[in-house]
């Protein structure tokens, strides 16, 4: 039995549909990202496991005990919003301690739990302050502290990075990896930047529409998607998508024709059924090089100089817009390039957006 298990659950708001039949288990320890676009449910689904939010329909369980009708105070779980929420009258070591304080615990036990906590965040300078005095990566650190201090079963983060600037957003990102790592606790975390939920997850959720898309490692979820949506929220920059007629396979390849108006391209997809039709070539910028032997013939619209490297945006002759990661230099605004795909590393979706994996060869 899972740590988490959340079984056919739905939410709706009167007549609107925010969350579908969402199947997930957690593991004890994982540190589990939703991402999403926003209104994908991600929230909603978040608030459901912490009980400020009420279940439509389904079952959610932590350590084999049904939630539904447990008080949020009850269910062990401490959460962290957006908002830093800290009482500004009040110091960092009273924000920190305001939970213990209203469940009237011991002034040592108190003590000892909320420095304990400042140990871990580096706030034991910063216990007399009051959050004007603090940055916001020090106030991020103080609502942390208190969500600590209550020792949870499972900590719920919502968003709690999005209001710092991106490099300390990278900094806080890895404070939260090491304090996963000191704790190991079950963490469930929820933002709608894939960078963040690479960088943070053991297990990455991918939501849209109300619907699980794809769960499991980054890597996975990044090199083997199952649709064409995951495919193009994860990774940066996305992945690139050029239609093309599927002209015929056997049983080690399919044959793509009409890949940019004329260009034609093998892939080592075996297995593959349903005839000749319309689908859509997947590759990443990584997967795509710039070089006298290739396919497409592109026109360069944008060199993005990032200092060891570029992305060379461009558009090939059907006008679809294409972005190549490439060495520094590697062209020029307004030149006509030749790209070759890395045929091994390309997929193949049908034109509703479902992976064609084929039966045999590559998957």
């Amino acid at each position: 039995m899972a740590f988490l298990d959340i079984s056919a659950v739905s939410k709706s708001f009167g007549s609107v549909s925010i969350l579908r039949d969402v199947d997930l288990s957690i593991e004890q320890g994982e540190f589990v990202v939703f991402v999403g676009p926003s209104g994908c449910g991600k929230s909603t689904l978040l608030r459901m496991i912490s009980g400020l939010e009420e279940i439509s329909a389904g079952t959610i369980s932590i350590e084999g005990e049904v939630m539904n009708e447990v008080e949020p105070a009850d269910r062990g779980a401490a959460m962290v919003f957006q908002s830093y929420a800290l009482y500004p009258h009040m110091t960092t070591f009273q924000n920190v301690s305001f939970g213990l304080r209203m469940a009237h615990k011991a002034r040592d036990f108190i003590a000892a739990r909320v420095n304990e906590a400042a140990t871990i965040l580096q706030l034991e300078k910063l216990l007399e302050r009051r959050p004007g005095q603090l940055s916001g990566g020090q106030k991020q650190r103080v609502a942390i502290g208190r969500a600590i201090v209550r020792e949870p079963r499972v900590f719920l983060f919502d968003e709690p990075l999005s209001n710092l600037d991106a490099e300390l957003r990278v900094q806080m990102r890895a404070e939260l990896t090491e304090l996963h790592k000191r704790l190991g606790t079950t963490m469930i975390y929820v933002t709608h930047d894939q960078v963040e939920a690479m960088t943070l997850a053991d297990k990455m959720v991918v939501m849209a529409g109300g619907l699980i898309q794809q769960a499991g490692p980054p890597l996975t979820l990044y090199d083997d998607p199952d649709n064409q949506f995951v495919a193009g929220f994860v990774g940066s920059p996305k992945m690139n998508f050029l239609p093309a007629q599927l002209a015929s396979a056997d049983a080690g390849s399919v044959r793509l024709t009409s890949l940019g108006q004329s260009a034609e391209i093998s892939l080592p997809i075996g297995g593959v059924g349903g005839g000749a039709r319309a689908v859509t070539l997947g590759v990443r910028p990584e997967h795509l090089t710039i070089g006298a032997d290739g396919e497409l013939d592109g026109r360069v619209t944008l060199v993005e100089e990032l200092g060891a490297e570029s992305f060379v945006h461009l558009t090939v002759s059907d006008g679809t817009a294409v972005i190549v990661r490439a060495r520094r230099d590697a062209a020029r605004t307004g030149s006509i390039v030749r790209l070759r795909i890395d045929a091994s590393r390309a997929l193949l979706f049908e034109r509703d957006g479902l992976r064609i994996r084929g039966s045999a060869g590559r998957q």
